[in-house]
């Protein structure tokens, strides 16, 4: 049934494509407007931008950055989805208005371009294009100049268009002025006056003061607590009220007496009645409206023309980690059908965004929040539905799938769910390949391929540091499989050429395991601490109803100590992780050459430093060097052979190296020209560091 499904979708994809393209620009203009971007104001453009370098074939790009000023029709039923949109202020005309940033980078001559817009909901505000365009990025993108560097961008040189805007009300401004910020109503009763109840704060903070998502509806501090503790499995204390104040229009809370800082890395959690949510759910649709006017309108309200029109045949997403999760939940909820009926995405390569959603569209949300091992935690962030295929939730008895409602309006993008092993550890990411009660694999979607990515931590991090972790981070980089990928899933989309298969750890074949150090097979490495931390996944109780209307009645919710494991907390949904080699390195998903012809072991998890020791170390993971010499191992006692032993001299180490890169050219996990630069990267390490004689 599956390999029938995915030659049909092969066909339509060959059928549509092609009349897509000749009509594609006669159709557009003919189109009534739908998407309700009112109006854009365009407050900078450059042209040339990238200090005017001019790609072969493609040309020159400009950049234009501005606002967006959208309005929503709470009465159309695609947006009845938004919490407490009903109770948002309301124009003349009876919709709902909002604002965001907006920034474009798109070639001079449209003509030149390859018709394909790459759209990026930005990280916390930030934008993250640099990782998958090999470097040419930042907040202001097209205030690159390096000749070399943009010579070797990826995305330019193909002729695509860019575009950013904001959806996360967390996200501060900049200060270059570049982060990409949302403007969002507040929801009110009906007769005008303030919306009141329960909100919470996970505090891990350094200052003296910490700033609250909400206001606080009363500075009667005893309708609020607060407490403290070292570790997340601790008993948290109660901070008593001569502990701690309200500031004087209760916007933030400070430890006293006055300017008594927080303790680093400490968690407290605040409880409190807040005031005036922010209809955040909003940022769903202004990421589909805005996408949605770029590929199907022609101007705006006021006859201000898009930059774009009759351009877009196709448009793809790119994100890192927090927005990834929140087009998880776009999809899911159904945001990529348009309010014109059509698809807005084509494509969304999500990378290290997992199986969870966001907190977004709830009242009291705080789309910022990430749960990890023991960071915000009591967030609504992994909820069923987990995976891409249909379960069926062993705890509710709710049958769904994250394509389910796109499915029914023929609006799915094709996606490649890219995922490193911190994703395991702290986001309990096998939800998405396994069924809820634990017990079986699952098969892909024909959307969709999953991919693992063996070893790594949650993106790149400095193998020079430590920062609050035991051993060095991990530094390995998943760049170039995320442009192979993208490659992959354009070709998909475009011609129906379905990409390399999923990589992901099986319960069916063993790689896929219980934490514990025995089921891994992680070895006893000499000064390497291994405690199984994992992050729970829970039903959390946050009062009745919540689930159907996103309105909590318990804020956080029902929960004890110890946190992890402790079924007291609810239901748990059962989630496991990689299984190791000898080494300690993950066996299953695509291993980057430096898993393949090792130096050293490294994870996607870790564990912090004193005076949190043992608790889990966030997104980081772990680089643990190999014993250079038979000599080192036997006197540290380290289980690991040695390099010397495994390679025993650079001409062997370099011939495993080329198998290694070409094997994952031939898999089509890696580009030519990444190739060469894995290739020198990692020989470059060993003659550098005179880890082996040359013969």
């Amino acid at each position: 049934m599956k390999a029938k499904l995915e030659a049909r979708i092969r066909v339509f994809m060959r059928i549509t494509s092609a009349c897509f393209i000749v009509a594609a620009c006669g159709m557009y203009a003919a189109l009534p407007a739908h998407a309700r971007v009112k109006k854009i104001q365009i407050t900078a453009k450059e042209s040339p931008t990238f200090g005017g370098y001019s790609w072969p074939g493609v040309g020159q790009y400009e950049k234009i950055v501005g606002k967006a000023f959208g309005e929503l029709d709470p009465n159309d039923p695609k947006n009845a989805v938004i919490v407490d949109l009903q109770l948002a202020p309301r124009n003349a005309e009876g919709k709902v208005e909002y604002s965001f940033d907006f920034y474009i980078l798109k070639p001079a001559d449209l003509n030149k371009g390859n018709h394909k817009m790459l759209y990026e909901p930005p990280n916390r505000g930030r934008k993250t294009i640099g990782a998958l365009n090999r470097g040419v990025g930042g907040d202001d993108p097209g205030s690159v100049k390096d000749a070399s560097l943009l010579a070797n961008s990826f995305l330019m040189p193909q002729g695509y268009s860019i575009s950013f805007s904001g959806w996360d009300t967390s996200a501060g401004a900049s200060a270059a002025g570049f982060n990409t910020t949302i403007t969002l109503p507040v929801a009110r009763n009906p007769d005008g006056s303030s919306i009141t109840g329960p909100s919470y704060e996970y505090i891990v903070n350094t200052e003296a003061s910490y700033t609250l998502t909400y206001p606080a509806a009363t500075l009667d501090k005893s309708k609020a607590t607060l407490t403290h503790r070292v570790h997340l499995n601790d008993k948290s204390e109660k901070v008593p009220a001569s502990g701690w104040q309200y500031n004087a229009d209760g916007t933030a809370i400070e430890l006293l007496p006055a300017g008594t800082p927080f303790v680093a890395n400490d968690i407290y959690e605040f409880s409190y009645t807040a005031k005036d949510p922010t209809v955040n759910g909003i940022g769903f649709a202004a990421v589909r409206d805005w996408n949605a006017w770029l590929r199907y309108e022609t101007k705006d309200d006021f006859a201000t023309a898009n930059p774009l029109a009759g351009d877009i045949t196709r448009i793809y997403t790119e994100v890192s980690s927090q927005p990834g999760r929140l087009l998880n939940d776009f999809r899911y909820l159904g945001f990529n059908q348009g309010e014109n009926g059509k698809q807005v995405f084509d494509g969304m390569m999500q990378w290290i965004a997992a199986g969870d959603g966001i907190s977004i569209n709830y009242r009291w949300s705080q789309p910022g929040r990430t749960e990890r091992n023991r960071q915000d935690h009591l967030y609504v962030e992994g909820r069923f539905p987990f995976a891409n295929v249909t379960t069926t939730d062993p705890i509710t008895g709710k049958t769904d799938s994250r394509y389910e409602r796109c499915t029914l309006t023929h609006t799915c993008p094709f996606a490649m769910e890219i995922f490193s092993a911190n994703e395991y550890w702290v986001k309990a990411a096998s939800l998405m390949t396994t069924d809820p009660t634990g017990k079986e694999d699952l098969p892909d979607s024909p959307f969709t391929r999953i991919y693992f990515m063996s070893s790594m931590q949650h993106g790149t991090g400095n193998g020079a540091s430590k920062g609050n972790c035991q051993q060095f981070l991990n530094p390995l980089d998943s760049q170039a499989v995320q442009r192979a990928l993208f490659t992959a899933m354009d070709k998909w989309v475009t011609a129906g050429t379905i990409p390399p298969p999923s990589q992901t750890p099986k319960l069916s074949d063993g790689t896929l395991v219980k934490p514990n150090q025995n089921s891994t097979g992680f070895p006893h490495i000499p000064g390497v601490s291994y405690t199984g931390f994992k992050t729970t996944r829970y039903l959390l109780n946050y009062g009745p109803k919540f689930y159907l209307t996103g309105i909590p009645v318990n804020n956080p919710p029902v929960f004890t100590q110890p946190y992890q494991d402790n079924p007291a907390n609810g239901p748990i949904y059962p989630s496991f992780v990689p299984r190791t080699d000898a080494d300690g390195n993950d066996v299953s998903g695509i291993r980057l050459p430096e898993i393949q012809v090792p130096l050293a072991t490294y994870t996607g998890w870790a564990l912090r430093a004193a005076p949190q020791n043992d608790d889990g170390c966030e997104g980081s993971g772990q680089y643990i060097p190999f014993p250079k010499t038979k000599a080192d191992r036997l006197a540290s006692g380290d289980p690991r052979l040695s390099i010397e032993e495994r390679y025993g001299n650079m001409e062997t180490f370099s011939s495993l190296l080329h198998n290694a890169v070409e094997n994952l050219v031939r898999s089509g996990y890696m580009l030519p020209f990444d190739a060469q630069r894995a290739l020198s990267k990692n020989l470059n390490n060993v003659q550098s560091n005179n880890l082996l004689p040359k013969k």
